[in-house]
């Protein structure tokens, strides 16, 4: 569909499929030279790019500092607490994220209390605030669950060996250092090559439910974008190139970390 002029008045899809006409990379070069390639390629790079940042860094310090409780009951509901926002539907996340960021909302009231702002502050009115809060929002819901993997890796770690750097005197940050992140290496790499692959997938449904038409400029990626114009306004060939052509760079992408990793050292990964 991404090569052809599709248009559905021809009567049924594969009537109206086989009688496009093949244009071959027009819709590819359109969305190439179009105003909107430079915004929402920014738009998706950045945002996933701090979402990578912080979705990959937050849930291996929680996973240390879980590791770390000794009390097992605390430890417990601690970790439900972390994970459940797993499986909270991203309808309900977005609606409690708007309550809260909302003119009059507690976010705004608890900045005022503290003396931070004496104004209420348009989070979701103002682009240049929408990167970080939809990333925050990413990491919030993501990390608890994240964080699981990395603590069935520690899980592992032979006691051993924390008893063997107890007695050369290593204190906790320590054995933090020295013996737990080494063994968590192959774990670590492992998940970055694939969080990397989902660069350019930032999700749909949390970037269409927290953006709107004031916030557009940085709330628009290339799934809201394909969305609009493909089910919006009917462009189903160019919204299908667009769709391909984020298909394209995520497989790149994955081949190319993948390809470093096994040069950097692959014998104990790979």
């Amino acid at each position: 569909m991404a090569f052809v002029d599709y248009k559905p008045t021809l009567g049924n899809f594969w009537s109206s499929f086989f009688g496009s006409k093949f244009v071959g990379f027009e819709w590819f070069t359109y969305f190439f030279n179009g105003s909107d390639f430079k915004i929402v390629m920014r738009n998706t790079l950045v945002s996933s790019a701090l979402t990578l940042v912080l979705g990959f860094i937050v849930p291996i310090l929680l996973a240390l500092a879980l590791n770390e409780v000794k009390n097992q009951a605390f430890k417990r509901v601690v970790q439900t607490a972390s994970y459940m926002p797993y499986f909270i539907s991203w309808v309900i996340a977005a609606n409690i994220f708007v309550a809260l960021l909302s003119s009059e909302g507690a976010v705004n009231e608890l900045l005022q209390l503290v003396g931070l702002t004496k104004d209420n502050i348009p989070f979701l009115q103002e682009g240049k605030y929408f990167w970080g809060l939809v990333s925050g929002a990413n990491t919030w819901k993501e990390m608890g669950y994240n964080s699981i993997i990395y603590l069935a890796a520690i899980s592992s770690i032979n006691p051993d060996l924390y008893e063997a750097a107890k007695v050369d005197g290593a204190g906790r940050l320590k054995q933090i250092t020295a013996v737990t992140l080494p063994l968590l290496r192959p774990t670590i790499v492992i998940l970055l090559i694939l969080s990397v692959g989902n660069l350019l997938n930032t999700g749909f449904d949390q970037y269409y439910l927290l953006g709107n038409s004031l916030n557009r400029d940085y709330s628009d990626v290339l799934d809201t974008y394909s969305f609009r114009y493909g089910l919006q306004n009917s462009m189903f060939s160019y919204a299908s190139a667009v769709g391909l052509f984020k298909s394209a760079v995520a497989f790149l992408l994955v081949f190319g970390v993948n390809a470093i990793a096994r040069r950097m050292n692959s014998n104990s990964l790979f």
